[in-house]
């Protein structure tokens, strides 16, 4: 049964996986449309950890709290509000400047200005991602897919999300450019890491396991300003 915020959403996977009906609306804390889009989602996570982070200003502006402290509660308390659900993220261009920006941002209040040549200037970009090790909101979300996408490949096949993840479209899609599936961009990180026979790795958890830990470091986003 679903809850009364999803009583318009309709789902039918039949067993020659034809039908598939999706209106817009709220599951679980994610919105579900029928254009499968995330900047909408998107926006309504980085909403919540602004008000989250308001809410905690005292915290971040408090010169009695050392500034491991503060870097500790954003990753624990604020982010997790933000990257709620991120293993299903399409990470386009766009939504990653947004939650950059979003997570630059706390940053700044936390590790301050920048004494220099005489004057204060605020933290560059690279010297943020620095201090905080490359651990950025983007690493995070492509770790956290990593984990589930080696999640579902060891699913049985009888598994509902095995299922809905082998499943391909009948219907012809639209003119123009294909959209970027999270299958793809997946395996795009994967192709970063540069690991071979990750076909084989994906079966085995705890090889598997060691792949997501290479990439907590190894996939950045960084840029030169």
């Amino acid at each position: 049964m679903l809850p009364s915020s999803c009583s318009h959403i309709s789902f039918n996977l039949t067993e020659s996986h034809e039908n598939i009906l999706l209106t817009n609306e709220i599951f679980l804390g994610s919105t579900v449309n029928t254009d499968n889009t995330m900047q909408e989602k998107i926006k309504e996570r980085i909403a919540v950890g602004n008000k989250a982070f308001f809410a905690n200003k005292n915290i971040f502006r408090s010169k009695l709290i050392s500034k491991n402290a503060k870097l500790k509660f954003y990753f624990s308390v604020i982010r997790p509000v933000v990257t709620c659900a991120c293993e299903t993220w399409i990470l386009k261009e766009t939504i990653t400047n947004i939650l950059m920006v979003f997570e630059r941002k706390v940053l700044r209040k936390i590790f301050g200005p920048t004494y220099e040549n005489g004057s204060w200037r605020i933290k560059t970009n690279q010297e943020l991602d620095t201090l905080i090790k490359h651990k950025n909101i983007i690493n995070f979300a492509r770790v956290q897919r990593l984990g589930w996408y080696g999640h579902i490949e060891r699913m049985q096949e009888t598994r509902m999300v095995r299922t809905i993840h082998a499943w391909k479209p009948i219907s012809k899609r639209p003119m123009g450019r294909p959209r970027i599936r999270w299958e793809d961009d997946v395996k795009k990180d994967i192709q970063r890491l540069k690991v071979s026979n990750w076909k084989t790795l994906v079966q085995d958890r705890r090889r598997w396991k060691e792949v997501v830990g290479k990439a907590k470091t190894a996939l950045r986003v960084v840029e030169p300003y």
